[in-house]
């Protein structure tokens, strides 16, 4: 009877211990199996912003200008947009590509004079125009412009005006007459200078302009 109940203990203890190691085999295994892999560190690289690039001043921006402007017809304070004719490259990188467009403001304009006064127009970029971001504010030297002179489209008009004077004048009398109507036919053409202005300035679309940075720009 001991012997029996002495079996009946010993087997319940070997199940119960079987039962035991197998319940904790498996969550063991299962704990190092499943266990997630530190990650965390290039999680975190992925938030970082991407570092910047520093455009350095003096760096030459070419454009086109898809705005036209002109001496005639733009005002001071108004902006056009252009777009970058070449890729900006710093260090072996594309930092800003062909084709991004900018915007840029007329600094000062002035029409073409009478007689005196030849047509000007300065022009400014302001802006980087970026598609997914914030607009970039830029700083560039100010490009200027004077429309050629007339100088000698002027004296031909006047040389012009006192030869046809002249040649009425000898018609009426000659000799004293010759004399005064040059000095009426210079006259004439003196007034023809001052009533017609000299070359204007114009910069229609696709027009291709360089600029250069003022100052440094980060992107």
């Amino acid at each position: 009877m001991r012997m029996k109940y002495f079996l009946y203990i010993l087997i319940l203890g070997i199940l119960i211990a079987s039962l035991v190691a197998c319940s904790k085999a498996p969550s063991e295994t299962s704990a190092d199996s499943t266990a997630p892999a530190d990650n965390s560190g290039s999680f975190l690289d992925k938030l970082k912003p991407a570092p910047k690039i520093t455009i350095p001043a003096g760096t030459r921006l070419h454009v086109a200008l898809i705005d036209g402007v002109s001496s005639n017809q733009s005002s001071s304070g108004d902006q056009f947009m252009a777009s970058l004719t070449d890729p900006v490259v710093i260090d072996g990188k594309t930092v800003l590509a062909k084709g991004t467009k900018v915007r840029g403001r007329v600094v000062d304009v002035e029409e073409s004079g009478r007689v005196k006064g030849r047509a000007s127009i300065q022009l400014k970029l302001t802006d980087i125009i970026r598609d997914n971001a914030r607009d970039v504010a830029i700083s560039t030297k100010t490009f200027s412009a004077v429309a050629e002179p007339t100088k000698k489209r002027d004296a031909a008009i006047i040389g012009g005006g006192a030869g046809l004077g002249a040649a009425i004048g000898a018609i009426a009398g000659g000799g004293k007459g010759a004399a005064i109507g040059a000095a009426v036919g210079g006259g004439a053409g003196t007034g023809t200078v001052l009533a017609t202005k000299g070359k204007e300035i114009h910069y229609p679309p696709e027009t291709r302009l360089t600029f250069t940075l003022a100052q440094s720009v980060e992107i």
